[in-house]
Formats: structure tokens, sequence, C-alpha cells
């Protein structure tokens, strides 16, 4: 359950940056940059893509505006990173069990 997000990646004259432009405005306009060596406290989706990122490669640097996020590569590895970006908004994974209706109705009374 959840919406795909559609992806596509670009290249950057500058070596070693990976653009990703989305088909979801992750920060309205405002501008996101995390850093490996700090604590992303907030809870807002790009935070939350920022984190994914980081747990699947060594990355020097993450920055999210609006629908594009720039990696800096740094060590990182960038196979299947399409693959996170994509996920973000994917409820229901594999491995994950989708409730009954009866469980739901039950949370809701």
């Amino acid at each position: 359950m959840g919406q795909p997000i559609t992806v596509v990646e670009k290249t950057s004259s500058r070596q070693g940056i990976i653009r990703f432009e989305i088909n979801r405005n992750l920060t309205g306009m405002g501008h996101e940059r995390y850093l490996p060596d700090r604590e992303i406290v907030g809870s807002t989706p790009a935070d939350e893509l920022a984190r994914r990122l980081f747990e699947h490669g060594n990355f020097a640097g993450v920055h999210v505006n609006a629908n594009v996020v720039t990696i800096e590569v740094g060590e990182g590895q960038t196979d299947g990173v399409a693959e996170v970006i994509a996920d973000l908004h994917l409820y229901y994974t594999e491995g994950v069990e989708v409730p009954t209706d009866e469980e739901i109705t039950a949370e809701n009374t």
C-alpha cells in the first residue's frame, strides 16, 4: 500500500554528485541538508529519506530541495539508491504483515 515515487537519475557536471528528480515535493520550497555525522531528529519525508539513504550507503551528504534529491557520493554505494527513494511512501513491503479489516476496525473503535 502507498504510492511508489517515480525516480529519474540525472548526472551532474560535478564529480561525485548524483541527482535524482522525483514526482513528489518533499520539502516545499525549502532546502534540507544532511551530513553523516549529524543526527537527523525530524520526522518529515525528507528527514526519513535522508536516514534511509545514510543507512543504505556511506554518503558524504544528502541535499533535498522540493523534488530533487542530491547525493554527495563520497565512499557510498549508489546501487539501489533509486529503489530506496521510490519506496519512501510504501507502507507494506515484503515481510510486513498487512492488517485485516477486523484489526483495522478494532483500532478505530
